[in-house]
Formats: C-alpha cells, sequence, structure tokens
C-alpha cells in the first residue's frame, strides 16, 4: 500500500518511508492512499485470534511489504509487556455498556498500545528501506506520550529521543515518569507554555529544511512519535476492531451490528483510529467525541469552525489540555474530498489566523456526535460511575463518561457502546481520589495508597516505585529555544 500527503496528493511513499519520515517534508500528514476493507467473515476469523495476532493482522492490511510473520513476532515482543498478556480487555459495566481498559501497559496509559509497536516497526522500516542513519525521535507530549515513547525507545539501537513536554501542564505522576526516566539516548526537556506552544515549536523544526540538511550531513534524520507518525497511529485502529469482535465472540451482539463508541480525545489520534476502522467497514453507528472544558473540538462539530483564540484551561485532564488538534487535519482531507489544496489553505489560515472554517453540512453527514464536559461534570462522573457501577475512572475517562450519560439521556440511544478508558485512575489518584468523596488529599503518593483502600484495587507497582526514583532530568527551556536545544543535545550525544 503507498501513503500520500494531505498537503500533496501527487506524492506517493511506502508505508516503511511514512513511518521513517514521521511527517511530510510539505507539512503534510500521511494517509493511505485507500482504505483495505474489513470483511464481515474475517471479523469471524478474528474471534480465534488473540490480541497480538488481531494487531498484526490488521496492521498486515495497511503495511503489507511487512510479512505477517513479522508483524506477529513484533506484537507478540510488544504486548508481552502488558499485564496478564491482555492488551485491551473490554470490561462490561451494565446491559449495553463496556468499557475498553487501554492502560495495562508499561506507562499505565492507552499510548502504550502503539508506543510498544513503534519502535518494532521503525527500526524493521529502516531496514527494509538500507537506511543506517541515527534516527533522532522529537515528540511534544501533554502527559501520557511522552513517557510511553520514552519508555519504547529506551535503548533502541540507532535511535536518540527528545520529548518536550509542558512544564506546568502535565499532572505531578505523568510529569515522575518523564523526569526519572533511564536509557542512555532518552532525553526530556520541560517547555515554558502549553502542550499547543510545544507541539508548534516541535513541527517548526520538523518542517525547517535547512535544519534538516545540517542534522543530514551528521548522520541524522528526524521522525516522529506523536500520532502524526503513521507508525503510531495504525496500531490504534487494532483496538476498535479487537473490542467489536470481543462483543461478537461473547454473544453481546451479532456479527454485523452496530456498536458506539465514547473517545475522550483532544489531538484526535484516539477517535481517528476509531474512524479508520469504519471506514475499513466496522459497523460503527456513532463516534462520540468527548471534550474537557479546552472544548473547542466540540466547538468544530457543532459549527464548523475551528478558532484557536480562545482561553486556555488547565484541568485535571491534562493530556486533553490541547488546542491545536493535529490529527483533525487527516479527518478534514477526507472530509473535503481530498482535496489536498483546500486542506492546504485551511491549515495555512489556521497558522496565520487562528481559526479556519469547514461547511458544517459536510461534518453533519457523518458519524460523528460531540460533546463536552467541564471540572465538575468530571468529579461527578468519577463520583457516580463508582457509586452505580464499582467502577474507578481516571479523569479522562471520566469526561467521556458525563458525555455518554448527558448523550444517552437527550438521546435514549440503545445502540451498545463502549467508552474507550485511556489511563489507569491510579495516575491521577488525587484527583480521582477527592471526587470519591471518602476525604481531601493533594500529595500524588499519599493518595495512591488511599484510592487503593477506597477501591479495593492495585495500584500498578511501577507508578507506586516512582516516588524512591532520582530526579535524572531538570532542563526546561522556552518554546523559542527548542531547535537550539535539540542541536544541542544532538552534538553533545553524536
Amino acid at each position: 500500500m503507498k501513503y500520500t500527503s494531505t498537503r500533496d496528493t501527487t506524492k506517493r511513499v511506502s508505508g516503511a518511508e511514512a513511518i521513517v519520515k514521521g511527517i511530510s517534508e510539505d507539512g503534510g500528514l500521511f494517509v493511505p492512499v485507500d482504505f483495505p476493507v474489513l470483511s464481515k467473515n474475517e471479523i469471524t476469523k478474528l474471534c480465534d485470534m488473540d490480541y497480538p495476532e488481531r494487531a498484526a493482522f490488521v496492521l498486515h492490511k495497511y503495511l503489507d511489504e511487512f510479512s505477517f510473520e513479522e508483524l506477529i513476532d513484533f506484537a507478540r515482543k510488544a504486548y508481552s509487556r502488558f499485564e496478564d498478556n491482555d492488551a485491551c480487555p473490554l470490561a462490561k459495566i451494565d446491559d449495553g455498556l463496556f468499557i475498553l481498559e487501554l492502560w495495562h501497559g508499561p506507562t499505565s496509559a492507552f499510548k502504550d498500545l502503539a508506543l510498544t509497536m513503534l519502535p518494532y516497526l521503525l527500526t524493521a522500516s529502516k531496514k527494509k528501506l538500507g537506511n543506517e542513519e541515527k534516527t533522532l525521535i522529537l515528540v511534544a507530549t501533554s502527559g501520557d506520550t511522552g513517557k510511553a515513547a520514552l519508555e519504547g525507545f529506551r535503548d533502541v539501537e540507532g535511535t536518540e529521543i527528545i520529548v518536550f513536554y509542558p512544564e506546568s501542564g502535565v499532572s505531578d505522576m505523568q510529569k515522575m515518569q518523564m523526569v526519572t526516566q533511564e536509557g542512555s539516548n532518552v532525553n526530556i526537556v520541560g517547555i515554558k507554555g502549553n502542550f499547543d506552544d510545544a507541539q508548534t515549536a516541535v513541527k517548526k523544526v520538523f518542517t525547517d529544511n535547512k535544519f534538516a540538511e545540517n542534522l543530514a550531513q551528521k548522520g541524522i534524520k528526524m521522525s516522529s512519535a506523536n500520532s502524526i507518525n503513521w507508525g503510531r497511529l495504525a496500531p490504534q485502529i487494532a483496538y476498535y476492531i479487537s473490542s467489536y469482535v470481543d462483543l461478537v465472540d461473547s454473544g453481546e451482539i451479532q456479527n454485523g451490528d452496530k456498536i458506539n463508541f465514547v473517545v475522550p480525545t483532544g489531538n484526535f489520534g484516539n477517535v481517528l483510529a476509531g474512524y479508520y476502522a469504519y471506514r475499513m467497514g466496522l459497523p460503527i453507528a456513532k463516534l462520540i467525541v468527548a471534550s474537557n472544558s479546552n472544548n473547542i473540538l466540540s466547538d468544530f462539530f457543532h459549527t464548523g469552525e475551528y478558532n484557536v483564540e480562545r482561553k486556555f484551561f488547565k484541568t485535571m485532564s491534562p493530556s486533553m489540555d490541547i488546542l491545536v488538534s493535529s490529527n483533525l487535519e487527516r479527518l478534514i482531507f477526507e472530509l473535503e474530498d481530498r482535496n489536498s489544496d483546500k486542506v492546504k489553505k485551511l491549515f495555512s489560515s489556521l497558522a496565520k489566523n487562528e481559526k479556519y472554517e469547514i461547511d458544517p453540512e459536510l461534518l453533519n453527514q457523518t458519524i460523528f456526535e460531540s460533546a463536552w464536559a467541564d471540572e465538575e461534570e468530571t468529579k461527578e462522573a468519577i463520583f457516580n460511575f463508582f457509586d452505580l457501577y464499582d467502577y474507578a475512572l481516571d479523569p479522562h475517562t471520566a469526561v467521556a463518561a458525563s458525555v455518554y450519560m448527558d448523550y444517552i439521556g437527550e438521546t435514549v440511544d440503545e445502540t451498545p457502546c463502549i467508552i474507550v478508558s485511556t489511563a489507569s485512575p491510579f495516575k491521577f489518584a488525587p484527583d480521582v481520589y477527592n471526587a470519591l468523596g471518602v476525604g481531601k488529599v493533594k500529595d500524588t503518593f499519599k493518595a495512591i495508597p488511599l484510592l487503593e483502600l477506597a477501591t479495593a484495587l492495585d495500584a500498578p507497582q511501577a507508578l507506586k516505585e516512582l516516588k524512591d526514583k532520582p530526579t535524572l532530568h531538570r532542563l526546561i527551556v522556552d518554546s523559542d529555544q527548542v531547535a537550539d536545544i535539540v542541536l544541542k543535545i544532538v552534538e553533545t550525544k553524536n
């Protein structure tokens, strides 16, 4: 299968090239030239497969230059790091309501599903292309991507990784996970600003041709572990398909029945993976986009206008504290009938005027619904869900639960629904514990045992051990210093 750019449809690259490059030279994102088909019979066959086999099956449809044997080897190695070798269990909460638990990996967040696979895909892609250059992985993170990328690429031969995070825009636990990260090739840098500042600075480096030429002279090429990289996004498609297969296999639905997904999202990569599964033929009735107080996506789906000139909120769901949703470009590319010239104009407008607008009718014709939950509604969802179902939600998943409950109240939609759960509640222990109403605590590591007691759950051991780990990374810079810092790190390590 070939890939093209959202900003230049004359471009054609292989899957391996798309993964190694990360982002197109024109600033666009790589997308498949067409979508592979998932048949009803294939869904039946997937029932007899475990998750690594299902993931390899889906990836092989998009990355056909890899053999299925290669992909299953990668998947088994990647997902062997998950609890009980079960990468994404589906929990039944109530009749017709399920939660897809994507946080059983090494960093307790959904990013692990892709970022344990990406290092294998990247190194194999380089070999297929005969690429012996060192790969510099640049990452902007709103919290969870950073740790997952660092853990995935730690000490991977031929790579160097630099993660930029908003210094005061992630949770204490997320920051501790990053600044204590070990590895000879890992670098973590705090940014004075928010995630959008970090993401914009990193994208600027990616599209600076002179900077790329400078690195090339040193035998280095840049790539990304953010969901702008196709190798990061593609593995996420698999868990939507796998969760549907689980419902069929358990007899909860019949093969061919439609279901809904509710997805908490900020950068739009997670829910976009669900849309791609839908385009393959997965029977999805609604993809419900759940936003927090930074409700730019909700506004967009209701009006067609994307306007970042708005107040930015720091919330208890920091991985969604985003105003510039990179992966929305891929959806707009599809909605605008793959008109790359139109996409280029829209995102030029975003860069210059901080906004763009599409015909809202294009959105009305999609399977997307969207709504948002503020901080109080998020707290109420944590309390109510535990009270009703004895199930503890992290704040991001609580945003989705709040949006879902409102949606059901308004529509009385009886379609079976999966809430996509994105992080362990223990990654945000103080907020979850306080929302349960059993007490108040601020300190993360004091909150963990209290939350264990309140919920009768065991916190992931890796999170509990963080309090005893030394801080290894203390660098904090202004966003306009990102390029200089990248060059300095490269010169020091090369």
